[in-house]
């Protein structure tokens, strides 16, 4: 009876250090489009929307658009390739003005982010590059991928 005890408190004790988690896999993300496929999908939306604007193109954005907070001549180019994403990762492809998805919403805050860290960088007064020439991108901390801590290919 006590060497059963003691072999059952042994497992115990040395069995536990050793245990396999049990916590769930963190979802996997979508395999990202080639640069090809991602610049094509973006391209055919930018054509579809330049569409429906005809006439308005030298037009403030501001004036054509419903809800617009950052440059949309950064977002095809910008965005897509910082991230690897295509245009319809932050939007409803049929309402760009649409705010329902989260990546858009949290695009909007890291561009405040990312304008606060560029606006720090030109004031500092110890590099040697001149202010005006010290800038962060999306690019910088994301390198082509949604996760910016995930492992570079």
């Amino acid at each position: 009876m006590h060497t059963r005890a003691a072999a059952l408190i042994l497992c115990a004790l040395f069995a536990a250090p050793f245990a396999v988690s049990q916590q769930p896999a963190p979802p996997k993300q979508p395999a990202p489009q080639q640069p090809a496929d991602r610049q094509a999908t973006n391209d055919r939306i930018e054509a579809s929307i330049l569409e429906k604007i005809k006439g308005h193109e030298k037009e403030p954005a501001e004036q054509v658009f419903k809800n617009i907070k950052i440059n949309p001549h950064i977002m095809n180019f910008g965005y897509s390739h910082a991230l690897g994403v295509t245009c319809t990762h932050c939007h409803v492809e049929t309402d760009f003005s649409s705010d329902d998805k989260r990546p858009k919403r949290a695009a909007r805050e890291m561009a405040v982010m990312h304008h606060s860290i560029n606006d720090q960088l030109r004031k500092m007064e110890n590099l040697e590059q001149k202010g005006d020439k010290r800038n962060i991108n999306c690019g910088v901390c994301h390198r082509g991928a949604i996760d910016p801590n995930a492992k570079s290919n």
